[in-house]
């Protein structure tokens, strides 16, 4: 498992067209992709549970990575989230 953490820095947090971004990305691998923000986490392959995690600008989320291609996946996830979040 590869895992990373990362400080929303978007003003409004992950919202709709970001968050489609994420998932787009997250759907490319076999891997499985969890999202994690205090006490909530989602399947980071699945639009609508990861923004019912309501996360805002600074929180911090951690992104763990399972499987066989989770060394490419996290990579690209946390470019993603640079780039957008």
């Amino acid at each position: 498992m590869k895992s990373f953490a990362y400080v929303i820095a978007d003003r409004v947090g992950i919202h709709a067209r970001p968050a489609g971004i994420v998932v787009k990305e997250a759907k490319k691998y076999e891997s499985s992709v969890l999202f994690k923000s205090g006490d909530k986490e989602a399947d980071g392959k699945k639009l609508a549970p990861l923004m019912a995690m309501g996360i805002k600008c600074g929180d911090e989320v951690v992104v763990e990575v399972d499987g066989s291609d989770e060394e490419a996946a996290c990579a690209a996830l946390e470019t993603v989230l640079k780039e957008h979040l």
